[in-house]
């Protein structure tokens, strides 16, 4: 699926499906379309990544016709847009900026990423209305910019409090932040805490409303997906490959050990690691 595909899905409620992906590998990501995702989710904001081989993974997905998303490092306002910029010279046919709490804040990520190459005093009088762009200009931006998404990591309370203004007419799709989100919130990972809950809720409906997509990328029950999925939440993003690999060859490894008598009172399997965003 294309950033254009996406974009419809978004729109429209259908239901999309990708994962987190760690690994520059290229035996992995010829594997990967095997999984039924539409999308792979890039994340510079945990995940140390240099920028060529970034760009390599961004430039192999996008090739694959899976739709590369990539989440920025920063979440200082006046940095987001830079990163912003380089992700989509990198590759990336999405951008996720984290704790986006302000209208100002959503105008400079939208600025960077779709009015593109447009910059400083020119580019703030276009956001703002005070210098709006011509006909022609207007014109090159879009194509410029042809479907490049903007999507906001909503993670505190005070950007579920102030959700409509942050959803400008711009913006394409939500993602929540559960594990900061809850922290934010006072309930640290309490991912049934009825306050978590009603703000996810809350995000979902408005975002549904609004036509614009929303998910949320967690990893720590499965059935808590399917459940805001038939709430609205038409983005399912489930765990990484990380978590998966070490989820299941661990249990793998101690089945083997349970099965050859050996000792099984030390370490117990690990289970699989949540993705915490």
């Amino acid at each position: 699926m294309n950033r254009h595909e996406l974009k419809q899905a978004f729109q429209s409620g259908r239901h999309v499906y990708g994962t987190l992906v760690a690994s520059p590998s290229p035996k992995w990501a010829a594997e990967l379309p095997k999984a039924g995702l539409d999308f792979v989710f890039l994340d510079s904001e945990h995940i140390p990544m240099d920028p060529l081989t970034r760009s390599w993974m961004l430039r192999c997905y996008r090739a694959m016709g899976l739709a590369p998303i990539v989440r920025i490092s920063s979440c200082v306002p006046q940095c987001a847009p830079q990163e912003a910029f380089q992700a989509v010279e990198h590759g990336a046919e999405g951008v996720v900026a984290p704790y986006m709490e302000t209208p100002e804040e959503v105008r400079a990520l939208i600025g960077a990423v779709k009015y593109r190459p447009l910059k400083g005093e020119r580019l703030r009088g276009v956001l703002d209305g005070s210098a709006p762009p011509t006909e022609r200009e207007a014109d090159y931006l879009r194509r410029y910019n042809d479907g490049n998404l903007v999507i906001l990591n909503i993670e505190s309370r005070a950007a579920v409090d102030r959700l409509e203004d942050l959803l400008l007419p711009e913006v394409d799709a939500v993602f929540i932040g559960p594990h900061d989100l809850s922290i934010n919130l006072g309930v640290p990972e309490d991912y049934r805490h009825s306050l978590f809950l009603s703000c996810a809720e809350r995000v979902i409906r408005v975002c549904r409303e609004k036509g614009v997509g929303v998910g949320c990328h967690a990893s720590w029950d499965l059935s808590e997906q399917i459940r805001w999925a038939k709430q609205g939440m038409n983005i399912v993003i489930w765990h990484s490959d990380v978590g998966k690999f070490i989820g299941g060859i661990s249990a793998d490894f101690a089945s083997v050990r349970a099965a050859l008598g050996e000792d099984t009172t030390g370490p117990q399997p690990a289970k699989e690691p949540e993705v915490t965003i």
